[in-house]
């Protein structure tokens, strides 16, 4: 069921829009990085779908997910609108509820959550906005727990996400569905509102994709054994400058991931 509170949700509603199988990417990724905390947890770990839209698809999604790693993972899907919280009541089962709030995280019986994922949120935020809803999240977060805030398009090609420890953030993530993507600075439309509106000329974020396309054009003679190919040869290249944290086996899913203090903002 959904909580009852007197205190009003923080946050504002968003669009909504959402569509099954739009997040496999950041799963994907969650999975793979964070499946090993997960797996250490003393206690069934919490994970929230922060905001997860007019259709419970993505909460549904994540808790099947999480459970590879984890069979007695939870999934709390959290709705500032109260009637997508009623529309996504019939789709609660063991291990997913649903309820209403927002940046506050709110939790029963106090509970901190292993994983906040936050997709498709901040978009409609002012950029001076983002620093403090992130603080706010990351002070929600279980000890070793991970906040993943990011933007994808509407069938999940192309996502852009920062991941955030209790501490601040850590690294950025490119992910692309390679056989539609032009460029790797493609992406740039779907950065997070973090950085999209720093992605001109003089920031560490333009930067990197632009040395992303040139190691991209470098890498076109691979593109005869296929996309991926090329992107690993890029990526490859890119890791020579860039504080890559990911290798082959990453790159191989159509990711790069790069330390956040390479592409934060210039000031």
């Amino acid at each position: 069921m959904a909580s009852r509170t007197s205190a009003r949700p923080v946050g504002a509603v968003t669009r909504g829009t959402t569509n099954p199988n739009r997040l496999r990417r950041m799963d994907r990724w969650i999975a793979a990085v964070h499946g090993p905390a997960l797996r250490r947890s003393h206690l069934p770990p919490v994970a929230v779908d922060l905001g997860y839209g007019a259709a419970p698809w993505t909460a549904v999604e994540l808790l099947t997910r999480l459970r590879r790693e984890r069979a007695d993972a939870r999934v709390v899907g959290v709705e500032i609108d109260p009637v997508r919280v009623a529309a996504a009541l019939p789709y609660a089962r063991d291990g997913l509820t649903f309820r209403r709030g927002g940046f506050e995280i709110p939790l029963a019986d106090g509970r901190r959550p292993a994983l906040i994922r936050a997709a498709n949120v901040l978009r409609q935020y002012e950029e001076g906005e983002v620093g403090p809803v992130w603080e706010r999240l990351c002070a929600r977060l279980a000890p070793g727990g991970l906040l993943v805030e990011g933007t994808c398009d509407e069938i999940g090609r192309r996502h852009v996400w920062v991941a955030l420890g209790p501490e601040g953030p850590r690294t950025v993530t490119f992910a692309a569905r390679l056989g539609s993507l032009g460029t790797p600075s493609d992406l740039a439309e779907r950065l997070p509102k973090a950085l999209i509106h720093r992605n001109v000329p003089g920031e560490p974020v333009h930067a990197f994709l632009r040395d992303f396309d040139r190691a991209w054009a470098a890498a076109a003679p691979y593109g005869s054994l296929g996309a991926r190919q090329r992107w690993i040869r890029a990526a490859h290249a890119l890791s020579a400058a860039w504080p890559l944290t990911d290798g082959p086996a990453r790159w191989r899913q159509g990711e790069v991931t790069v330390r956040w203090e390479a592409v934060a903002p210039g000031g």
